[in-house]
Order: structure tokens, then C-alpha cells, then sequence
């Protein structure tokens, strides 16, 4: 997750959100017509880029935040270090001055990232980006001993300072900065971690530039043409209908993985022991409980998560055989997996149809919400085309003080109407936190962000079912949602148990080599997927693809959890109507981090400290599963 400072407190974190679990592994389809329209960015009409004026008008009143960002860190150094301690209105000034800091170093820091996502051919663009990194260190190390100070006070003053007039707005950054006291070192050592924190991303920008590098060979299209593979065009082959195409796509990709298995595992196992260090030095049980409390989010939620999925994956190896019977196949094989095993509609969607279809299909979370997306949609809160030097994939970012932007590669297909919908229940998410909460608590946890945006997708895809009319549609809408329960609540708790294990042997001493590391995945995918997949020599290698094992770690399994809350909270909806809306923008969308996560969602109406949601949401996939098998059986 990106900062753009080091956070003092969990709260403080400017929120991002990348794409769900699909979209941020999935790179874009082949262009479609209306992109074709576009060669580069200049060629893009202004409405369908993102209107950056809004941060700042030029790039000297940038630079002139970037530089007063600066100053402001010096000055809060010098003026509070050592003081915090003295009384209440001190560390109130010291907190009021350390907000407006981190605001002013924010909205610096994302737009020089977002002007770079936007055009990264761009030489001044590059120096912008670097600038802002440049900035980024000197803040850290500039506010590396407030942290450590502030838990050093005695809990009975912090008790009565947190009674005085004006540290309501603080009272639960500072409760999670006690929280974490134990967790907590000396001023000078913090201040060397935040020095060698540009070290702690070493081992994914090598897996980055590696992935780049990697050139991928030729292989022959479904009419017979040689065309060269690539990361971007991967996924498209992988659907292919042929399936002599995908199954060469598939074994070309990871024909030349494995000669960098070693390069790769590498990278993966530098990034485990740096997790596994920093548990320790920080005093932590494991890089999980240091992970996945930093967020004051219990373990035993990733644990039960585990435990609940394993309990359902009869339900998946259900499913297999059905789209083995489906696909007319002997054998399935995991290239089989992402191709339609119902008739698709590849009809281009215009973006203009696909922004009606997202209004209406979360017209269910009433005018207050949609008059916000309408808002997105003509202020140019959204980059929607792709361009060759555009950052891939999908994401919302933004500044405490502005509104959220977010960026797409619209390519017209139902994935990429869906990929709007989750982008914006980011960006709404983020909008009534920002308007609702002091800066420190407005910031929200990824378990509470990907509930956000997977709730959108679980409304838009219960409107489309409601106004399905052929059996064709409603398979198609069926299977659609099973692909859903397939990639995130099984795919992603699988990734879970991937990093839980590997985390756990780098912890015993053991090597976390190549072939380690193939076996772990490799058990763990004929595990989940079950008897109907075949064996393939090449899937124990997928870790080698995943960026999520590289960029984040204990982190993927929020996807798993956010699927199962926005579930329960979208038959909430459907049940209650403006009741639990209004439950979930006033508890929820509008709390931002202003507590833990599991009491927010609980606030909401979902309690993810049991497994009661992951339960229902099993029930769910099972009776979707059973609507399919009694369309497919009927005449």
C-alpha cells in the first residue's frame, strides 16, 4: 500500500485502494474499437482524463508544497520533540501540526504519482515522481521520533490529556498508538528504521523490473498467425475458446518463468525474511500477527478464514466437475480455467452505456450515493483509457483534501463495467470518510476498503440477475457469480495459506528455494481445486506471477473477507432497503478508520470477528451452484 508518509499512527495512512483481486491480476483485454480511437494520451479527449488542476494548478504551487511540506517536518521536530509530555494543549498542537503536515505532504506526494501513472514515457514526469520520494524520506526521518515519544508517556497522564478540551479527534489514533506500545522502539532505532525503509522494497522492485525483463516467446493465435506472448496479452489467450491456444500460452508463460525460478524465488524469499525480521525486532509473534494487527484486526480472523474455506472446498471441487462436464473435456487442466464455459456477450460496451449501467445498477443505495458517482463521473475524478506508457491495471487514490481520483484502462468489456463499479466504491468509501472525519481518522483499513468496493459488484451483479430474461443471460450471470466465489473467497484465502507457510518455514530456518517453494503451491492447488484437476507440472510455479506475494504481504486474504461482509451486507439491502443503507453510509462508508474494522463492519451489520459470514457466503456459492446445475439440467 502506498504512504506518503511514514504513518505515526495505523489510522494516518492516506487511503489507496489498488483493484480487487481480479482486475489486479489481470491484465487489460486486447483493444476494442473505441480505444483503438487513441494512441496516446494527447489524442484522449479531456473529458475521460482525470482533471489533476484540482490539486494544483501548476507545477511551481506544487513544488511550493513539496518544499513547505519540507519545512513544516523540520519545524514539527524542532518545536515539539521532547515535549509531548509536558500537557494536553502541547501534544494537541503537536497533533494539529503533525495533521497538517501529513495532509499538505500527501496531496504532494499522490499527485506527482498519479501525473507519473498517467504518462510514465514522461522523463519530467519520472523527476517528479522521484522528487516526491525524495520528500517522502526526509518527512519519515523528520517525524520517525513522534511515535516512540508519544507511547513513552505514562497511560494515567495519556488518560487525562484525552479528557481536555480538543483531543476528541485524536482519542483513537492515540489508543492505537498504546495499542502497539510493546511493538514500539527507541526514538533513535525508529529513526534508523525509517532510513533503511527504502531497503525493505528491494526485493519487490527486483521482482518488478525482473517481471519486465522476462521476454516471453512467440506463439500461434487461433487463425494459425505467430504472435508474441506477453504479460498484457496473457489472460487474453488464456479465455481463448481454442484450446491448443491457451494450453500453448500457458506453457510458454511458464516454459520461461522456470528458467528465472531461481531469480524469482529469490526476490520472493528476501521479501519473507524482511517480514519475518521485522516481526521480530518489533517483537511480534510472527510477520502475520505483525501484519494483520497493525490494522487492529485479530489473527484469528485470518485463521478462521483458512478453516471455513477449507470446509467448503467440496463445494469447489463441485464446481470443477461442472465445468469439466460443461467444457467437454477429458481432462481439466488449470488453462482451462478463465475460459467462458458459458456463451459470453463480447459485444463492445461503450463507456458512456457502461456509466448508465453502473447508475442503475447501485440505484439500490439510494440518491445520496449515485448523486456522488455522478459527481465522479463529470468532475473527471476518472482516467479512463489506456495508453502504452499508462500504469496497467486499476486503482483509487486521493488527498485528504481533494476528491478521489481513479484510474482505469477501459477496454468495453462487462469485466471492465464491473472494474468501475469496485474503483468507485473506493472512491465513495474514501469521499464520505474524507467529509466526515478529522484527518487521523479518516484513513481506512484495506479490510474495510475491498467491503467497499466488493459490495458494488455484488449490488450491480443482483440488479443484472433481476432483469435476466433468457436462460442464456442467467447462466451467464450465474457462472459469472461463481467465478467470483472462485477467484476471491477460494483463490485468495489459497494465497493466504501460501504466504501463512512460507512465512512459517523462513521463521523455522528452512531454505525458501525454488523447489520449496513449487511444493508448498503446488499441494496447496490440489488441495483447493481437487480431484477433477489434473496435475500440471507447470501451476506450482504461479507464485512466480503473483505481485500481491512481492508488494504486500499478509494482505490478500482482505479480498477473501471484504467478498464474504459485502455479501451478507447485499441481502441486507435487498431485505431491508433504506434501512441498512443508511446503516451502512452512516456506520460504515462514513466512518473511515475512526475505529477498529471489525467493529465498523460490525456497526454495519456483518460481525467478522465469527465465521458466520464466510459460513453464509459458502451457502451462497451453494445455492448459486445449485441454480446453474437445475438451468443446465432443464429442457
Amino acid at each position: 500500500m502506498k504512504k506518503p508518509i511514514a504513518a505515526v499512527f495505523a489510522a494516518a495512512a492516506i487511503a489507496f485502494a489498488a483493484a480487487g483481486p481480479l482486475n489486479a491480476l489481470k491484465a487489460p483485454a486486447v483493444s476494442a474499437k473505441e480505444q483503438e480511437k487513441y494512441t496516446d494520451r494527447a489524442s484522449i479527449p479531456e473529458q475521460y482524463k482525470w482533471k489533476l488542476e484540482d490539486m494544483y494548478k501548476s507545477k511551481e504551487a506544487w513544488e511550493a508544497d513539496v518544499k513547505k511540506a519540507e519545512a513544516l517536518s523540520a519545524e514539527l521536530k524542532k518545536n515539539y520533540q521532547g515535549k509531548l509530555r509536558r500537557s494536553a494543549l502541547e501534544l494537541k498542537k503537536a497533533l494539529d501540526a503533525y495533521s497538517a503536515l501529513s495532509i499538505k505532504a500527501g496531496k504532494a506526494y499522490i499527485y506527482a504519482k498519479l501525473s507519473f501513472d498517467a504518462h510514465q514515457s514522461s522523463s519530467q514526469l519520472q523527476i517528479i515522481a522521484d522528487r516526491a520520494e525524495k520528500m517522502n524520506a526526509e518527512i519519515a526521518a523528520n517525524t520517525s521520533w513522534f511515535n516512540p515519544e508519544l507511547v513513552s508517556i505514562e497511560n494515567s497522564k495519556i488518560q487525562r490529556f484525552l479528557k481536555e478540551k480538543g483531543m476528541a479527534p485524536y482519542r483513537y489514533s492515540i489508543l492505537e498508538a498504546i495499542r502497539t506500545k510493546a511493538h514500539t522502539l527507541s526514538s533513535q532505532e525508529e529513526e534508523l528504521f525509517a532510513k533503511l525503509s527504502p531497503l525493505s522494497g528491494t526485493g519487490s522492485s527486483f521482482f518488478e523490473m525482473l517481471s519486465k525483463d522476462v521476454k516471453l516467446p512467440r506463439i500461434k493465435d487461433v487463425r494459425g498467425k505467430e504472435v508474441l506472448l506477453t504479460r498484457s496479452n496473457y489472460t487474453h489467450y488464456m479465455e481463448s475458446k481454442n484450446r491448443d491456444v491457451r494450453k500453448q500460452a500457458y506453457e510458454a508463460y511458464y516454459r520461461t518463468l522456470s528458467t528465472f525460478q531461481d531469480s524469482f524465488a529469490q526476490s520472493l524469499a528476501a521479501q519473507v525474511k524482511g517480514h519475518n525480521i521485522n516481526a521480530e525486532v518489533r517483537h511480534y509473534k510472527s510477520a502475520a500477527e505483525a501484519s494483520i494487527t497493525s490494522d487492529n484486526v485479530p489473527v484469528k480472523v485470518y485463521d478462521q478464514l483458512i478453516a471455513s474455506v477449507h470446509k467448503g472446498l467440496p463445494l469447489l471441487h463441485r464446481y470443477m466437475e461442472l465445468k469439466k462436464k460443461l467444457l467437454g473435456v477429458d481432462e481439466l487442466h488449470m488453462y482451462d480455467m478463465y475460459t467462458p464455459i458459458v456463451k459470453t456477450d463480447h459485444t463492445y460496451i461503450p463507456y458512456e452505456k457502461a456509466k448508465k449501467i453502473v447508475l442503475d445498477g447501485l440505484a439500490p443505495m439510494g440518491k445520496e450515493y449515485t448523486d456522488i458517482l455522478k459527481k465522479a463521473f463529470s468532475e473527471r475524478w476518472i482516467d479512463v483509457y489506456s495508453t502504452d506508457d499508462k500504469a496497467s491495471g486499476a486503482y483509487q487514490w486521493g488527498s485528504y483534501d481533494t476528491h478521489p481520483y481513479v484510474l482505469l484502462n477501459y477496454q468495453g468489456t462487462k469485466d471492465d463495467v464491473s472494474t468501475i463499479a469496485h474503483e468507485l466504491g473506493h472512491a465513495v468509501h474514501s469521499y464520505l470518510s474524507n467529509r466526515n472525519q478529522p484527518y487521523l481518522n479518516a484513513g481506512y483499513a484495506t479490510f474495510t476498503a475491498e467491503t467497499a468496493s466488493t459490495l458494488n459488484e455484488a449490488l450491480m451483479w443482483d440488479s443484472e440477475y433481476k432483469q435476466a430474461k433468457t436462460k442464456a443471460e442467467k447462466l451467464y450471470l450465474l457462472n459469472q457469480r461463481l467465478e467470483d466465489f472462485r477467484t476471491t473467497l477460494f483463490r485468495q484465502t489459497q494465497f493466504a495459506e501460501f504466504e501463512k507457510q512460507i512465512h512459517e518455514l523462513d521463521q523455522k530456518g528452512e531454505s525458501l528455494n525454488a523447489e520449496t517453494l513449487k511444493n508448498v503451491y503446488g499441494s496447496l492447488n490440489q488441495k483447493y481445486y481437487g480431484k477433477a484437476m489434473v496435475k500440471d507440472k507447470e501451476i506450482p510455479l504461479e507464485w512466480a506471477r503473483i505481485p500481491h506475494f512481492y508488494n504486500h504481504n499478509f494482505y490478500v486474504y482482505q479480498y477473501a473477507t471484504s467478498f464474504a461482509a459485502s455479501a451478507a451486507l447485499s441481502k441486507q439491502i435487498e431485505g431491508q432497503g433504506a434501512q441498512a443503507v443508511q446503516r451502512v453510509k452512516n456506520n460504515f462508508l462514513s466512518a473511515g478508520g475512526s475505529t477498529d474494522p471489525v467493529s465498523i463492519l460490525k456497526a454495519a451489520g456483518v460481525d467478522m470477528s465469527s465465521s458466520k459470514p464466510i459460513d453464509e457466503a459458502m451457502q451462497v456459492f451453494k445455492e448459486t451452484l445449485d441454480e446453474m446445475e437445475k438451468l443446465i439440467s432443464e429442457k
